[in-house]
């Protein structure tokens, strides 16, 4: 080792880090600061571009399925802002529109459906007596390609037969004669009653009619009726309506302690007990007259079915007696669901405390008889008792009460039971997780048959069904998510539709576009329909596309037979829960019988296949009209991308009805209502109007630019159209919830519609803004100020949310 290696060699004492001298750098680019921002100015660039593409890519190009428990409130789908569409919107997802349209028009054929009317009315199925038909539903719909369907169940109240009697009685006091002991009926406090006439409370079993004379054959009893064994006189009550009982009372006709003789028709059968019952009377009977038949009578020369289209003397009408109007639904679950295990509630106040029975026409005949010559006439009242139909048959229609040695007997012996009753739910899912179409029939009937009422309906569901299974055999996905119930329970009182729609009102409230109802889909040859005015157009569309049955006129469609005026929103049926509880848009479609048409055995053992085959719809067109109007409306909705509502006509429709309102107050004889203005309510509706008419147009303007289409590389454009759409869909859809109110109408809180409300005494027809009419009839100012301030309210809410 050299003297110099020593010189560097570090020892102890040398520092660690010693100081080494480094030249300067040499310069590798010129301008390395312009260079070094453009560089991160470009990274930020494209990491922008990315997220930009990524973003929209995220909801728009790509399908979305929902499996059938997705949803913590139903199976089905949940609730999202941006549910994504499809690759092709907004073009159909594996058929074209018009392809879709096609399949639905030329899918439904008669042999079908008289195929599955003659399963459905082969026997009984009453609410909660028809399992394997629910069974025997879900699997035919999952056969048609809707896997995801299940029977749904709840627990319900409600009542079964077991005994009745109704017997026109002759009284004597005991000693006074030698009575044959057959015709004695009993012996109580002394007075001998003789049995005059024995109601046989039977339809006559005809060999033309197979499921008249079935064992099982269910008996003549009312949903809801209260158990009873009571006799008095009776009196003749008309229609039994609010009026017809105003105008007894105020000729003086004692009521109290008496049962009521009543005409079927008019308004509900429940709310005439109410009534009734309110009054003081301890029992109802009732009857359908032939003036209810129109120009089919056998006074007018035509035979009774099964000869002719004439009434059967013997059908009698079943049917509920709850009192509709008050609110729908198991009355011991008032609001929420009737599921094992939940409270219940006291049902009397919306069911009936006195006994009622349904008999024919018949058996009416020798009671309305013994009133002749007791007390006024029909005729000695105003026009609305007019017309009754058995005067050729030696009726005079007198009023009565009956002597007070000539009473009725009515015995009525029903077991109330709480007990299962079965939903079946069908679910195509949709690709938009946030907007529902649900369609719905009801299943169970008052007896073995139902032909028309339900399961025209019923057919025309399983046609639709099965249409649509074509359609997604061939590779179609829906834009929205379909819904198919066909419901338990309506009969008794709208129960397996209200139960579902309590049940799973926040997920509708998110989620559901619009309810469409079929019944009755046909007992005549007259298409009928009543909607929410949203609906209007599409039904009109709808119709215009279907070919009519009737062809004397070569290439008619149904709208150009059709009136096409669309009545109101009452009850009745199961688009009641949706329309006046939840603020789901609804529509009730079918075709009816005219003035000429064979009478309808509404509720009877004759409502019949063989009746349908041979009177109602000999060749079952009308079925298959029906079908594809439905089917047709289903697609314009769940299809175009633009849900296809239009709330001018809504605005214009609140014009109209508040017009009624103003000429029920002015024509009231008080001063004081009078005097009671609306001309808040008035500008209201005209601002809701004008910005109706602007959105509107604006989303007229979104179908027009989707028409012209959208090139495959403008996607951020395709984006901003789709959000556009999607809230314009939104406010569309939110529209009717804007017109609830939580506190319900007074004295019926269920319903919380502030436009549309079946009439509280009425319960079939549709009131328009209850809460103002019925306080103008009950001559009360406050509560017309009051619900004039709530509906302006919700009129101000509806309008912030279009102009929002």
């Amino acid at each position: 080792m050299s003297s110099n290696e020593k010189a560097v060699m570090a020892d102890e004492r040398t520092a660690l880090i010693q100081l080494v001298r480094v030249g300067p750098p040499r310069q590798r680019y010129t301008h390395s600061t312009l260079r070094r921002f453009c560089t991160i100015a470009l990274g930020t660039t494209l990491t922008l571009l990315l997220i930009l593409f990524l973003l929209p890519a995220a909801w728009l190009p790509r399908g979305h399925h929902h499996s059938y428990n997705d949803s913590p409130w139903f199976p089905g789908s949940g609730p999202g802002i941006f549910s994504r569409p499809h690759r092709e919107w907004p073009q159909s997802n594996g058929l074209s529109y018009t392809e879709l349209q096609k399949i639905l028009l030329q899918t439904p054929n008669e042999s079908k459906a008289r195929q599955w009317s003659e399963y459905y009315t082969a026997g009984p199925h009453l609410a909660g007596k028809n399992l394997s038909q629910a069974v025997w539903t879900k699997e035919r719909w999952q056969e048609f390609g809707v896997e995801s369907t299940e029977v749904v169940a709840y627990d319900v109240y409600i009542n079964y037969p077991l005994g009745h009697r109704l017997a026109l009685l002759d009284k004597s006091v005991k000693g006074s004669g030698a009575v044959a002991e057959d015709v004695l009926d009993r012996v109580v406090n002394h007075v001998e009653y003789k049995v005059k006439y024995e109601c046989s409370l039977e339809e006559d079993v005809l060999k033309e009619d197979r499921t008249s004379g079935l064992a099982n054959r269910i008996p003549t009893f009312h949903g809801y009726s209260a158990s009873g064994n009571v006799t008095a006189q009776f009196v003749y009550v008309n229609f039994g309506t609010y009026k017809d009982f105003e105008d007894l009372v105020k000729a003086n006709v004692s009521l109290e302690g008496k049962i009521a003789i009543a005409k079927y028709g008019g308004i509900f059968r429940g709310l005439k007990i109410k009534r009734a019952q309110e009054l003081g009377m301890i029992g109802t009977v009732f009857y359908t007259d032939p003036q209810e038949d129109g120009e089919v009578t056998e006074e007018n020369g035509y035979k009774p079915y099964p000869d002719g289209p004439a009434r059967n003397p013997s059908s009698v009408q079943r049917g509920s007696v709850q009192f509709l109007s008050i609110a729908p639904g198991d009355p011991t679950t008032p609001g929420y669901p009737s599921k094992p295990g939940v409270p219940r509630q006291d049902p009397h106040t919306s069911i009936p405390s006195i006994p009622s029975l349904p008999i024919s026409y018949m058996d009416a005949l020798p009671i309305l008889k013994a009133l002749n010559g007791h007390g006024p006439k029909a005729s000695d009242f105003n026009k609305y008792w007019q017309g009754g139909g058995l005067g050729y048959k030696g009726v005079t229609y007198n009023i009565g009460p009956s002597p007070s040695n000539v009473v009725l007997n009515l015995v009525n012996e029903q077991e109330y039971v709480t007990t299962p009753l079965w939903n079946v739910i069908g679910v195509i899912n949709g690709t938009i997780a946030d907007e529902v179409i649900v369609l719905g029939n009801h299943r169970d009937a008052w007896i073995a048959g139902g032909a028309v009422d339900p399961n025209s309906g019923s057919v025309a569901m399983n046609e639709l069904i099965r249409s649509f299974g074509v359609a997604l055999k061939k590779g179609w996905k829906p834009l929205r998510t379909i819904v198919f119930a066909s419901w338990d329970g309506e009969e008794y009182g709208l129960i397996g539709s209200t139960e579902w729609v309590e049940e799973y009102l926040p997920w509708l409230s998110e989620s559901a576009v619009a309810y469409l109802n079929v019944d009755v889909g046909t007992d005549g040859p007259v298409f009928q329909s009543s909607a929410s005015p949203l609906l209007n157009k599409a039904v009109y569309e709808a119709t215009s596309l279907v070919p009519s049955p009737n062809q004397t006129v070569k290439g008619q469609t149904v709208r150009d037979l059709w009136s096409g005026r669309i009545g109101t929103m009452g009850s009745g049926s199961d688009f009641t829960a949706f329309q006046d509880f939840a603020g789901v848009p609804s529509i009730n479609l079918g075709f009816g019988g005219d003035q000429k048409s064979a009478v309808y055995h509404y509720h009877s053992n004759y409502d019949s296949f063989d009746w349908m085959d041979k009177f109602g719809d000999k060749g079952w067109h009308y079925h298959v009209a029906i079908t594809k109007v439905w089917a047709l409306l289903a697609a314009n909705l769940v299809e175009t991308p633009i849900i296809q509502f239009n709330v001018t006509d809504y605005a214009r429709g609140l014009e109209l009805y508040l017009q009624k309102v103003v000429d029920k107050a002015t024509s009231s004889p008080s001063a004081e209502m009078k005097a009671v203005s609306f001309k808040r309510l008035e500008h209201a509706i005209d601002h809701l109007l004008n910005t109706t008419i602007s959105f509107d147009k604006y989303a007229t303007s979104l179908a027009d630019k989707i028409q012209q289409g959208v090139p495959w590389w403008k996607w951020w454009t395709k984006a901003k159209l789709f959000v556009k759409v999607k809230k314009a869909n939104d406010k569309y859809k939110y529209f009717e919830r804007q017109f609830l109110y939580a506190g319900g109408l007074d004295n019926r809180s269920w319903f919380k519609h502030v436009v549309f409300a079946p009439g509280l005494w009425t319960g079939y027809a549709g009131d328009v803004f209850p809460g103002l009419t019925e306080s103008i009839d009950a001559g009360n100012i406050t509560a017309i100020e009051r619900w004039s301030t709530i509906i302006e309210t919700n009129i101000e809410a509806a309008t912030n949310l279009l102009e929002a």
